[in-house]
């Protein structure tokens, strides 16, 4: 069934309007998806610090996990958190609305997982994976995604290939192995590709880094 999209005339990004740009989102949606995808590119500054303080930045993970577990109750129950409450409400999809807004804790599971289950350089493959491949899937996605087969269950052809070149530059920048780039971009990929909603966000790290983690194991 083919969904029918409105959007306002005179928005743009950035400075071309939307129609110009095939757009597939409204305004709305299209606001409401850059605010998560900016907390989503947030969970990239794991890695660097990781690699200063590893034990740190797991304890920080948890904490941030457990107080927006806490807020995010604390604004069900009509008790408002300055700022964090209102950045969250305008992050809620409309599948979230009246909800609690799982994506933020998935998220921080995710990398926190990462962390516990793969060294370096596999864990920050695994990070820049689920921040940049699955925050560009969705962005590029919503603004250009035209080409969705049936196969692909909602998702289009231009987020994957989104998702794929980006994890496939980081994790090259990282490696600096472009086998190890391409079988974790094809990974992230196929992955992201799921109908997971919220859940991809703990999927994808695993899985790519369990990917990297063997291709360097294989490899020595």
């Amino acid at each position: 069934m083919n969904k029918v999209i409105f959007f306002r005339e005179n928005y743009t990004f950035p400075g071309i309007p939307l129609r110009q740009l095939g757009a597939v989102v409204d305004a709305g949606e299209l606001k409401t998806e850059l605010i998560r995808k900016i907390i989503h590119f947030l969970i990239a500054l794991s890695p660097g610090m990781a690699a200063v303080n590893r034990p740190l930045t797991v304890v920080l993970l948890m904490i941030g996990i457990l107080c927006y577990t806490c807020m995010e109750n604390f604004r069900l129950s009509g008790i408002t958190i300055p700022l964090i409450s209102s950045v969250t409400a305008m992050a809620a999809r409309t599948r979230d609305q009246g909800r609690f807004v799982l994506g933020p804790v998935t998220l921080g599971l995710g990398a926190l997982l990462a962390l516990f289950l793969y060294p370096s350089p596999a864990a920050s493959i695994a990070i820049y994976a689920l921040a940049f491949g699955d925050g560009f899937a969705s962005l590029v996605g919503k603004l250009f995604g035209r080409l969705r087969p049936a196969f692909m269950l909602g998702k289009s052809i231009e987020g994957s290939a989104a998702c794929f070149i980006v994890v496939f530059i980081a994790a090259h920048r990282v490696s600096g192995n472009f086998a190890l780039a391409l079988l974790a971009a094809i990974t992230a990929t196929v992955v992201e590709a799921l109908p997971l909603e919220d859940y991809d966000n703990i999927a994808l790290p695993i899985t790519v880094g369990f990917t990297a983690q063997m291709f360097i194991v294989l490899a020595l």
